[in-house]
């Protein structure tokens, strides 16, 4: 039932992840875990890793697919200079 509800789903490994998004494995990781040191390198909306195996992780590609698409939307928007005038 749950299989005819949801399409298939494609898992991606970690060097498809850096391939796609264009990170290196420390970005990606620095994405995922607040640090002190460098507070501007976590981001909330990236896509949390899900276990495939006792050592291994992977993404989900719809979702890594949506957080590009995000993050170009993002690009794309007028910035807000101080005073509120674009």
């Amino acid at each position: 039932m749950a299989a005819q509800i949801q399409s298939a789903l494609t898992i991606l490994r970690r060097k498809q992840v850096e391939a796609r998004i264009g990170l290196s494995r420390s970005s990606i990781y620095a994405r995922l875990r607040q640090n002190p040191k460098r507070p501007g390198d976590y981001d909330p909306t990236f896509p949390k890793p899900i276990s495939v195996g006792a050592k291994s992780v992977g993404w989900i590609e719809s979702e890594i697919t949506d957080w590009i698409n995000n993050r170009i939307e993002e690009s794309r928007q007028p910035k807000q200079r101080k005073g509120g005038r674009t």
